[in-house]
């Protein structure tokens, strides 16, 4: 299967991956950097706020990837017929 085949869908659910992935592992090696780039401590320093991010990101990330993943099967099955 050629990578030209794939649809916009699939490099779209893989960049929201690769980008939320980025994001949860920055926010997991350094917290601190959602109060240095907003300004803001809405969680007054408990690192809840930093922790939802990571979550949210990483569900992000499996779910954009899988989506991928269903997408690139589904070019795969069509090339073949």
């Amino acid at each position: 299967m050629r990578l030209s085949r794939l649809r916009w869908r699939f490099w779209a659910e893989s960049a929201l991956a690769l980008i939320a992935t980025l994001l949860a592992i920055a926010t997991v090696v350094e917290p601190a950097w959602v109060e240095a780039v907003f300004g803001l401590d809405p969680d007054s320093s408990s690192g809840a706020l930093e922790w939802g991010l990571v979550v949210i990101a990483a569900g992000v990330a499996l779910g954009s990837a899988w989506l991928a993943r269903v997408e690139w099967l589904h070019s795969k099955i069509a090339s073949r017929s």
